[in-house]
């Protein structure tokens, strides 16, 4: 069984969520959101290598899940994104952690049924599948999403290597 740690990326707000797989379904761990603080890009950027190499060392993690960069309207948006999660697989790598990433479509329909599902959708989902009570931030609920995510493919990919064995 599998600790994994999801990451929602932003630059001014990452969401992260661990979850640990067990032999019965999913135990939620933690969630919540690191808040970015300053003007200066590369000051933020810093904040959230420290931020989630915290995280690393708190919670020690076996995988990483991020979701990919997404290109919608504006560049320098994503541009900003890619950095912020550049700095958030660095601070991954250093522990030798691996990283895997996933499209907010892969995403939502791995946890919602739906790839075009809202926010709200995946926050439901989320908190129903992890029997969490009461709110949730949504960029929290995101990153436990990207870590559901990720393990629903880790286990299809077991079972399918059980049956070409």
């Amino acid at each position: 069984m599998a600790r994994i740690l999801g990451i929602d990326p932003g630059s001014r707000l990452t969401g992260f969520g661990v979850i640990e797989e067990t032999a019965t379904g999913y135990h939620y761990i933690t969630s919540g959101c690191l808040r970015i603080k300053g003007d200066y890009f590369p000051a933020r950027l810093k904040q959230i290598f420290t931020g989630i190499s915290e995280l690393m060392e708190e919670y020690k993690p076996d995988e990483m899940a991020i979701e990919q960069v997404f290109m919608h309207k504006n560049a320098d948006s994503a541009l900003k994104l890619g950095q912020a999660r550049g700095a958030a697989i660095c601070a991954v790598q250093v522990s030798d952690v691996p990283v895997y990433e996933y499209a907010a479509r892969q995403i939502k329909q791995a946890v919602v049924g739906k790839g075009s599902a809202d926010k709200q959708q995946v926050q439901h989902m989320v908190k129903l599948l992890l029997s969490i009570v009461g709110e949730i931030q949504i960029d929290a609920s995101d990153a436990l999403a990207i870590s559901l995510c990720h393990s629903h493919f880790q286990q299809t990919a077991k079972r399918i290597q059980g049956v070409t064995a």
